[in-house]
Protein backbone atom coordinates (compact mmCIF):
# COMPACT_ATOMS: atom_id res chain seq x y z
CA UNK A 1 0.00 0.00 0.00
CA UNK A 2 0.90 3.41 -0.92
CA UNK A 3 -0.24 6.62 0.79
CA UNK A 4 0.08 9.78 -1.87
CA UNK A 5 -0.08 12.96 -2.07
CA UNK A 6 -0.46 15.61 -4.86
CA UNK A 7 0.85 19.00 -3.92
CA UNK A 8 0.16 18.98 -0.37
CA UNK A 9 -3.94 19.04 -1.67
CA UNK A 10 -4.74 15.67 -2.32
CA UNK A 11 -4.48 12.29 -0.68
CA UNK A 12 -4.60 8.64 -2.21
CA UNK A 13 -4.36 5.11 -1.38
CA UNK A 14 -3.18 3.05 -3.68
CA UNK A 15 -2.99 -0.97 -3.32
CA UNK A 16 -2.36 -3.53 -5.79
CA UNK A 17 -3.61 -7.15 -5.78
CA UNK A 18 -2.15 -9.13 -8.31
CA UNK A 19 -2.50 -7.57 -11.77
CA UNK A 20 -5.67 -4.76 -10.30
CA UNK A 21 -4.84 -1.51 -8.72
CA UNK A 22 -6.81 0.09 -6.80
CA UNK A 23 -7.47 4.05 -5.62
CA UNK A 24 -9.31 4.84 -2.54
CA UNK A 25 -10.47 1.81 -2.64
CA UNK A 26 -12.09 1.83 -6.16
CA UNK A 27 -10.36 -0.66 -8.84
CA UNK A 28 -8.68 1.63 -11.92
CA UNK A 29 -9.03 -0.49 -15.10
CA UNK A 30 -6.58 2.03 -16.72
CA UNK A 31 -4.72 1.33 -19.83
CA UNK A 32 -1.15 2.75 -19.54
CA UNK A 33 1.66 3.04 -21.56
CA UNK A 34 5.06 3.49 -21.12
CA UNK A 35 6.63 5.74 -23.94
CA UNK A 36 10.26 5.84 -22.78
CA UNK A 37 11.73 5.66 -19.22
CA UNK A 38 10.03 8.73 -18.12
CA UNK A 39 6.99 9.53 -20.47
CA UNK A 40 3.66 7.18 -20.27
CA UNK A 41 0.53 7.65 -21.40
CA UNK A 42 -2.42 6.55 -19.65
CA UNK A 43 -6.28 6.13 -21.12
CA UNK A 44 -8.44 6.19 -18.17
CA UNK A 45 -12.63 6.40 -18.06
CA UNK A 46 -12.46 7.47 -21.95
CA UNK A 47 -9.61 10.34 -21.02
CA UNK A 48 -6.63 10.22 -22.36
CA UNK A 49 -3.65 11.92 -20.06
CA UNK A 50 0.28 12.23 -21.19
CA UNK A 51 2.35 11.77 -17.66
CA UNK A 52 6.02 12.76 -17.84
CA UNK A 53 7.99 12.15 -14.41
CA UNK A 54 10.01 15.78 -14.57
CA UNK A 55 12.06 14.72 -11.41
CA UNK A 56 12.58 12.13 -9.02
CA UNK A 57 14.31 11.68 -5.58
CA UNK A 58 14.06 8.13 -4.75
CA UNK A 59 16.15 9.33 -0.69
CA UNK A 60 12.77 11.61 -0.26
CA UNK A 61 10.04 9.54 -1.86
CA UNK A 62 9.04 12.53 -3.99
CA UNK A 63 8.62 13.44 -7.89
CA UNK A 64 7.52 16.22 -10.25
CA UNK A 65 5.26 15.19 -12.49
CA UNK A 66 3.52 16.95 -15.48
CA UNK A 67 0.10 15.39 -16.57
CA UNK A 68 -1.30 17.02 -19.61
CA UNK A 69 1.00 19.89 -19.24
CA UNK A 70 0.28 20.68 -15.42
CA UNK A 71 2.88 19.90 -12.72
CA UNK A 72 2.21 18.55 -10.02
CA UNK A 73 4.66 17.71 -6.81
CA UNK A 74 3.77 14.29 -5.18
CA UNK A 75 5.11 12.39 -1.93
CA UNK A 76 4.71 8.90 -1.20
CA UNK A 77 4.61 7.07 1.63
CA UNK A 78 5.01 2.85 1.85
CA UNK A 79 3.62 0.38 4.88
CA UNK A 80 6.97 1.12 6.56
CA UNK A 81 6.73 4.93 6.60
CA UNK A 82 3.27 4.91 7.58
CA UNK A 83 4.51 2.15 10.52
CA UNK A 84 6.96 4.84 11.69
CA UNK A 85 4.59 7.76 11.58
CA UNK A 86 2.37 5.76 13.85
CA UNK A 87 5.01 4.58 16.71
CA UNK A 88 5.98 8.26 16.18
CA UNK A 89 9.46 7.42 15.09
CA UNK A 90 9.39 9.64 11.31
CA UNK A 91 11.20 12.10 13.02
CA UNK A 92 14.42 10.56 13.78
CA UNK A 93 14.86 10.19 10.11
CA UNK A 94 15.25 14.01 10.06
CA UNK A 95 18.66 16.08 10.23
CA UNK A 96 19.35 17.89 13.16
CA UNK A 97 22.10 20.16 12.57
CA UNK A 98 23.11 22.56 15.45
CA UNK A 99 26.45 23.39 13.99
CA UNK A 100 29.26 22.80 10.94
CA UNK A 101 32.92 21.78 11.79
CA UNK A 102 35.55 21.95 9.75
CA UNK A 103 36.24 18.71 7.47
CA UNK A 104 39.94 19.54 7.10
CA UNK A 105 42.34 21.84 8.00
CA UNK A 106 42.41 24.47 5.63
CA UNK A 107 42.06 28.48 4.62
CA UNK A 108 38.66 29.85 4.56
CA UNK A 109 38.27 32.04 0.97
CA UNK A 110 34.60 32.77 0.89
CA UNK A 111 31.71 33.07 3.34
CA UNK A 112 27.79 32.77 1.76
CA UNK A 113 26.33 33.15 4.93
CA UNK A 114 25.19 35.78 7.36
CA UNK A 115 23.69 35.00 10.67
CA UNK A 116 20.06 35.45 10.77
CA UNK A 117 20.31 33.95 7.28
CA UNK A 118 17.63 30.63 6.79
CA UNK A 119 19.63 28.22 4.83
CA UNK A 120 17.69 25.60 2.74
CA UNK A 121 19.30 21.93 2.33
CA UNK A 122 21.91 21.86 -0.49
CA UNK A 123 22.56 25.83 -0.23
CA UNK A 124 26.56 26.89 -0.62
CA UNK A 125 27.71 27.82 3.54
CA UNK A 126 31.53 28.73 2.43
CA UNK A 127 34.65 27.46 0.37
CA UNK A 128 37.30 25.75 2.27
CA UNK A 129 40.88 25.55 0.29
CA UNK A 130 42.96 22.72 1.68
CA UNK A 131 45.51 20.72 -0.26
CA UNK A 132 45.51 23.27 -2.89
CA UNK A 133 42.13 22.16 -4.05
CA UNK A 134 38.64 24.28 -3.17
CA UNK A 135 35.88 22.51 -1.39
CA UNK A 136 32.29 24.67 -1.21
CA UNK A 137 30.65 23.55 1.84
CA UNK A 138 26.66 22.82 1.94
CA UNK A 139 24.16 22.76 4.37
CA UNK A 140 22.99 19.54 5.53
CA UNK A 141 19.64 20.97 6.43
CA UNK A 142 17.24 23.46 6.44
CA UNK A 143 18.25 26.17 9.24
CA UNK A 144 18.96 29.70 10.49
CA UNK A 145 22.37 30.58 10.70
CA UNK A 146 23.13 31.67 14.58
CA UNK A 147 26.94 32.53 14.64
CA UNK A 148 29.36 32.88 12.39
CA UNK A 149 32.28 32.04 13.52
CA UNK A 150 34.59 32.60 10.27
CA UNK A 151 35.47 35.19 7.79
CA UNK A 152 37.93 35.01 4.83
CA UNK A 153 41.28 34.55 4.93
CA UNK A 154 40.71 32.32 8.54
CA UNK A 155 43.25 29.44 8.76
CA UNK A 156 41.15 26.31 10.26
CA UNK A 157 41.52 23.00 11.86
CA UNK A 158 40.21 19.71 11.71
CA UNK A 159 37.12 19.81 13.88
CA UNK A 160 36.52 23.37 14.68
CA UNK A 161 33.64 24.62 15.17
CA UNK A 162 32.91 27.03 11.97
CA UNK A 163 29.06 27.82 11.92
CA UNK A 164 26.32 27.38 14.63
CA UNK A 165 22.54 26.96 14.00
Amino acid sequence: MLQVKANDKYSYDITKDGDALFINGEKINADIQQLNPSTFHVINNLQSYNAEVVNFNIAEKTAEIKVNNNTYTVTAKDQFDILLDKLGLSSLNAAKVSEVKAPMPGMVLKVFVTEGMEIKKGDNLFVLEAMKMENIIKAAADVVVKTVKIKPGDKVEKGQVLLMF
